[in-house]
């Protein structure tokens, strides 16, 4: 038995667990690795019993080259709660992908703005672009997932994970505003998870949807769920957390949160002062 056992944190991946907006400021091709005094942390967490998940935005092969390196210890929660997925076990342990209707609904996008840029998230790991502009192209920079041009989205098969818009704010905010003014709106989650990023995916499919979904799977209670992140497609989870903690990194939206706890920047070890806080409550 370790003091940990039973003991959840869920922590977001970019500019959370790892400074991404620092590697791509700084001209790199890659996201750098966790503070040190992170991963000691981790590994002392997770060494005691911990159970650790990754709670990301990110699709599966975008992150997939990135889970072996860190100390999962749970499922993690891909593509902003589309997913359920053990790298452990290269599995699936849940879904809630879009449905078929996603074709007439993306159609009706297509109508309103002909040159509308996107990924198209597979469950596979392939990822398809529409309309590819230089946010497009920045993001497989830093994801280093690539992406295949296709010209029509009845081409695409489904099932799909999860769409991701990517234009200047101003144009998303034009795209967001006529999503939510359509009746079939209620049938998605839509959030930004950047300036330029613009997430759809299926109704209840959230960070804090798939956390409580992960918490029930491993016998943790509310109580024992802690959770880290830096930008609005996090809230719903950290909202679940016992202790809300914030990197000092985090957006105002985020920082702004009840009760928000705010902890050291990101690239200065933030989860490392998250589980020096729970070495001392239990």
């Amino acid at each position: 038995m370790g003091k940990f056992d039973r003991v959840l944190i869920a922590s977001d991946f970019d500019n959370t667990l790892v400074y991404t907006a620092g590697a791509l400021a700084a001209g790199l091709t890659d996201v750098p690795p966790m503070p040190a005094r992170s991963r000691e942390a981790l590994d002392y967490f997770t060494r005691n019993g911990g159970l650790f998940s990754v709670s990301t935005g990110r699709a599966l092969p975008a992150f997939a080259r990135y889970a072996p390196d860190l100390p999962l210890t749970a499922p993690c929660i891909i593509a902003n709660g589309a997913g359920l997925y053990d790298f452990r076990t290269e599995q699936y342990v849940y879904t809630a992908f879009l449905s078929e209707s996603v074709r007439m609904h993306v159609a009706a996008l297509l109508e309103r703005f002909p040159a509308l840029p996107f990924e198209i998230y597979h469950a596979d790991r392939r990822i398809h672009a529409m309309h590819p502009n230089r946010f497009i192209e920045n993001h497989e920079h830093l994801t280093r997932a690539k992406t295949v041009t296709v010209d029509s989205f009845d081409a695409v098969d489904l099932p799909l994970v999860k769409l991701l818009f990517e234009d200047e704010r101003a144009a998303l905010d034009e795209v967001y505003d006529f999503i939510r003014t359509q009746s079939w709106s209620k049938e998605y989650e839509l959030i930004f998870s950047g300036d330029n990023l613009l997430e759809l995916t299926a109704k209840g499919a959230t960070k804090g949807g798939m956390l409580l979904r992960l918490a029930q799977m491993l016998g943790v209670a509310r109580q024992d769920i802690y959770c880290l992140g830096d930008h609005n497609n996090d809230i719903s989870m950290i909202e679940l957390s016992a202790i809300r903690f914030v990197p000092a990194n985090a957006i105002d939206e985020v920082r702004a949160l009840p009760g928000a706890r705010l902890v050291s920047h990101c690239a200065d070890g933030a989860i490392a002062d998250v589980i020096e806080e729970l070495d001392k409550l239990y």
